[in-house]
Parts: structure tokens; C-alpha cells; sequence
């Protein structure tokens, strides 16, 4: 039989754990920002409602686990196992906040003068960059949220937190050093490419097709090899090109830009393409999606920058496979065809009609006669346009980053203004209604 003294201890250890549940609060309570700045509602609503409802399961089982101590029936399990059960109750506390810490990470950025409204713009962009044409998936809430480093990242929807967990909405992780230009909306973009690529299983259908081709063997077996194991990041910079033209491409250009020695490195494990012809993947997927004269010039300043004469042997053999193998591999990428996409090519999924090279150059002038024409245009255009006019020369880099301050204000204040008008989301049944109370979550029976 188990001593009074260690029920007495499991007791107070459970209470003092449901005491300090008491104090995760709703983040409606204790995230102060303007509103423009705030999160889209329904990131909001799926963010306390994940967390909510696992602070109310912890509750309850927190509750259920002091009953049985103090239940007569307890008595027979040893205090070793007693343990054994309250501990794994800590271990779940513990994930719950794991998990809770990550929102807050981004969300105290909101309450920052000026970068809480940049990024809820952002939030705009990614959510326009997400939607396609045909209904082929339930795109789920993205955030953003700045971070010291070089790259992007994305914690996808529907992904495991800690605990094991779906992640309820996509986070993106945003360079603060590309703020604010257009080379933000590359690195942005792409985050989003892996979240719509995985949606559409993209990685999936086009790898088999890949696959195929390794299979056939042959001198390009390994250039196949190494396509197949950089996929995922291909068909990312293939979103962000969707979307916004030549300026993925000087965007990706802007990040890969190091010394020789990182820009040649090439390494044959894992999921990245070498810097030096990342950047030839993204010229020659830009080319098959948008001919025109000036991926030649792009191709030329980019030998310019990172010539290859003068590298080991053993390494221009390498290259020079890969860049013969492009214009196929371009080829399938935009031509594949896949259940999730309804039998219709990739390429169909966007908007390139609207990002050829001519048709920005012409938005451009259209806008800058008629500025109030580019504020109702959406997110993604308006970077695509804004990234052809300064690889055309047309746009100073003050200019730029005036007008994309100016616009992703004016999106992040659009969507505010949207929500106030249109009023807050339908509840849900009262049985799953999740809302806070005062100081912590709890669930609604109203």
C-alpha cells in the first residue's frame, strides 16, 4: 500500500501543475498590437482553439488523475507507478507550452512599431500566394514572423509540434535583413511553394517520373539522381517563379550570393542544389514559363558573377551534366500531370498569362500613371511587377521599398478593415466551441 506521504506529494505536485496551466492564457488576452497588425482570424481562431483544447484535455485529465490518488482503489499501485502516471501528465504540460512558445514568438513581434504591419501584410502576400485556381486543396492560415539569419522556413500546417500535435496554421520565418524589398517576396514565396507543393503532393508524383529516368541508367543517371534528391527545394523556387517572374530568380540570386567557395560547393546529400546552379535551375524553369531574351542576359551576368572556368575538373564534368539535363527537366516539371492537379499541367495552376515579362513591363507603366490601379491589384502581381521593373532598370531601390511599405501597410489595413465590417467568424457547435475565460482557456457550453 502506498504511503500517505507520497499521495500527499503526487497531490500537491498535480495541483501546483494545474495551477500554473491556469496561467496559459488566451492569446486575445496578452498579445497587444494595433489592430492592422494582428494575425488573419482565422489563424487567430485556430491558434487558441488548438491550444484550448489541449489545455482542457490537460485539465480534465490533471483532475481525473487527483480523484484516483485520493480513491481508495489507488492504494494498490505503488508510489513508483503512481509517479510514472503524473509524470507523463508534466511531459504533456511541458509540450503544451513548447508549442504555445512558438506562437508567442511570433505573435510579440505584432506589437512592434511598424514590423507588426509589415508582417501582417506579408500574411496577405503568403495567403494570395497560396490560392489556386480549381479548389484542388484547403489552403490552411499562414503567419509570418521575422528572425536573425540568412534563409527562410516554414513550420508547415498540419505538420507534428511538439507533443505530436498538428500544427493548426503554416508559420513562415522571414529574413529581417531582405525587409523591405522584392527579394522578400522570393524567399516568402518559396516557404509558401512548400506548403502548396506538399498539399499537392508534388514531391510525390513528379519524383516517380524522375525516378523512371535514373532507372533508364545511362551517363545522366546521377544528374537524375541528384534532380530527384533537390526536388522538394526545386518546385518551391517553381512556386515563387509561378508567381512573380524574373524577380524569384534575382531574389534567389540575392540569397545565394556568397563567397566562390559556398556558391561551388556542392554537396550530393542532401535536399539543397548547390547555390551556383540552383540559381541555372531557376533561369531555365523561368525560361520554359516565360520565353524571353532576358534569361539569356540573367544567364550571362550570372556566369559573370560565379564564372566555372578554373574549377577541378571532377566538377565541371558535373555541372555541365546537369545544365544539358534543364531544358528536359523544365519540360516535365511544367508539362506534369498528377490526380491531385485534375489531370491538368502544373504550369496551369498559375498565373502566368499575368506574369509574362511584357504584360508587367506594361502594369508597370499602366500604374505608375494610374498608382491606385496597383493598390487593388493583388499581392503577388504587384512583386511581380515591382521585380520586373528593377531587373528592367525602371525602379531605384528607394523607390521600391517605399512602395512596398506603402502597400503592405495598405493590405494589412485592408484585411483589418475587412474583418471589422464583415464581423467575426461563425461559431462553431457549442460542444466545440473553444473560448477563454478571464485568465485561462477553457471550453464553452453556450
Amino acid at each position: 500500500m502506498r504511503r500517505a506521504a507520497d499521495t500527499q506529494f503526487l497531490v500537491n505536485e498535480a495541483l501546483a501543475l494545474l495551477n500554473r496551466l491556469q496561467t496559459v492564457r488566451s492569446f486575445t488576452l496578452s498579445t497587444p498590437m494595433v489592430l492592422a497588425a494582428a494575425i488573419s482570424a482565422p489563424a487567430q481562431a485556430a491558434i487558441n482553439n488548438h491550444l484550448a483544447r489541449i489545455a482542457f484535455d490537460l485539465r480534465r485529465k490533471l483532475k481525473t488523475f487527483i480523484e484516483w490518488v485520493r480513491s481508495p482503489e489507488s492504494q494498490a499501485v505503488n508510489a513508483e507507478k503512481a509517479q510514472a502516471r503524473y509524470v507523463l501528465l508534466k511531459l504533456r504540460f511541458n509540450s503544451l507550452l513548447d508549442q504555445f512558445d512558438i506562437f508567442a514568438d511570433v505573435l510579440s513581434q505584432r506589437g512592434e512599431h511598424g514590423t507588426g504591419i509589415w508582417l501582417a501584410g506579408l500574411d496577405v502576400l503568403a495567403e494570395d500566394a497560396l490560392r489556386l485556381p480549381g479548389n484542388h486543396y484547403d489552403p490552411p492560415p499562414l503567419i509570418c514572423f521575422l528572425e536573425r539569419g540568412h534563409g527562410a522556413a516554414i513550420r508547415r500546417a498540419r505538420t507534428r509540434l511538439p507533443g505530436g500535435d498538428d500544427n493548426p496554421v503554416g508559420v513562415i520565418q522571414i529574413p529581417r535583413e531582405r525587409m523591405v524589398g522584392s527579394g522578400i517576396a522570393s524567399s516568402l514565396i518559396h516557404e509558401v511553394g512548400h506548403q502548396g507543393s506538399e498539399l499537392l503532393d508534388l514531391t510525390t508524383t513528379i519524383r516517380a517520373e524522375i525516378d523512371q529516368r535514373v532507372a533508364a541508367g545511362g551517363p545522366a543517371k546521377l544528374g537524375w539522381q541528384l534532380l530527384s534528391r533537390w526536388l522538394n527545394e526545386i518546385l518551391s523556387d517553381f512556386w515563387a517563379l509561378g508567381h512573380l517572374g524574373i524577380g524569384a530568380t534575382y531574389g534567389l540570386m540575392s540569397v545565394v550570393s556568397l563567397p566562390s567557395y559556398f556558391v561551388f560547393r556542392i554537396g550530393t546529400d542532401g535536399p539543397h542544389p548547390f547555390p551556383w546552379i540552383r540559381v541555372r535551375l531557376s533561369i531555365a524553369l523561368g525560361e520554359a514559363l516565360y520565353p524571353h531574351p532576358q534569361w539569356a542576359a540573367l544567364t550571362q551576368q550570372w556566369l559573370a558573377l560565379y564564372p566555372i572556368k578554373g574549377l577541378p575538373a571532377s566538377k565541371q564534368q558535373l555541372i555541365n551534366q546537369l545544365l544539358n539535363l534543364l531544358p528536359d527537366f523544365a519540360h516535365l516539371v511544367l508539362n506534369h500531370r498528377s490526380p491531385t492537379l485534375g489531370g491538368q499541367p502544373l504550369a496551369d495552376l498559375f498565373p502566368a498569362a499575368e506574369r509574362q515579362p511584357a504584360h508587367l513591363q506594361a502594369l508597370f507603366r499602366e500604374w505608375q500613371a494610374r498608382p491606385a490601379l496597383r493598390e487593388s491589384s493583388a499581392p503577388s502581381l504587384v512583386f511581380a511587377v515591382v521585380g520586373q521593373a528593377k531587373a528592367d532598370g525602371k525602379i531605384t531601390a528607394d523607390e521600391e521599398s517605399e512602395v512596398l511599405t506603402r502597400l503592405l501597410t495598405r493590405w494589412a489595413l485592408n484585411r483589418a478593415r475587412n474583418y471589422c465590417v464583415a464581423g467575426p467568424m461563425p461559431k462553431p457547435p457549442a460542444k466545440a466551441q473553444l473560448s477563454a475565460n478571464g485568465s485561462h482557456f477553457q471550453l464553452s457550453t453556450t
